[in-house]
């Protein structure tokens, strides 16, 4: 190696040794299963969802649902694995049968299997298992939990779910609309399920101070 290139590469490699294993594999260019920081649970407020032409006939149809698990997608502090595997192990039908009553939709259960559960470097029993635990990790506020008023700001949303959950503060939490109506409620947690901090997922969620439609189920 020319000698003007040296130093250049000896400081890059010691950049890339100095990387936590997230950061690494993010400087690589490479999604490994099992490497991240954090996951979100990404609880989606159905009502909003069915109100787009193409949702899917297996959620939208028949019992009215409120919020479901849209997905628990792990994180690295700036950004996020998808894809980690390709093909993607097989989910046995069994294992999609059980999580219906999260995820009311075979597609969405696969969706979410090949993009993000294939990046936790678990098996899909074992990522199924973790999606149920984290859900039992959040409490959805009662207001939610029966006919919420038509209309909330971002603020009074959060505030509801950092009530209803000890230890949740703002900077754990994002709120994601869809042309002025809520659409998810995003919660952050640690590989124990701990609420945790996540600047990048709360600073791309909606502002608090926006008015927010909450369609009825």
């Amino acid at each position: 190696m020319p000698a003007g290139f040296l130093l250049p590469a000896l400081v890059l490699l010691g950049f890339l040794i100095s990387l936590p294993p997230a950061a690494w594999a993010q400087e690589r260019g490479r999604d490994t299963p099992g490497t991240f920081d954090f996951i979100v649970l990404a609880l989606s407020w159905s009502p909003t969802y069915c109100a787009q032409p193409k949702a899917s006939p297996q959620q939208c149809r028949g019992k009215s649902r409120r919020f479901v698990v849209h997905g628990l997608w792990p994180q690295y502090a700036r950004g996020y694995p998808d894809y980690c595997q390709t093909p993607a192990p097989y989910v046995p039908e069994e294992v999609i049968t059980s999580m219906a009553d999260l995820m009311p939709s075979k597609g969405l259960v696969l969706h979410e299997w090949r993009k993000h559960g294939t990046c936790t470097g678990l098996s899909p029993e074992d990522y199924f298992e973790l999606v149920r635990k984290a859900r039992a990790r959040v409490s959805v506020p009662m207001a939610f939990e029966g006919a919420p008023p038509p209309a909330l700001t971002g603020a009074e949303i959060e505030d509801a779910f950092l009530s209803t959950n000890p230890g949740l503060k703002s900077d754990m939490i994002a709120l994601d609309c869809d042309d002025g109506r809520l659409a998810e409620v995003r919660v952050c947690l640690s590989r124990s399920l701990d609420f945790i901090a996540c600047p990048e997922v709360n600073r791309r969620g909606c502002s608090l101070s926006r008015t927010l439609a909450v369609p009825a189920p």
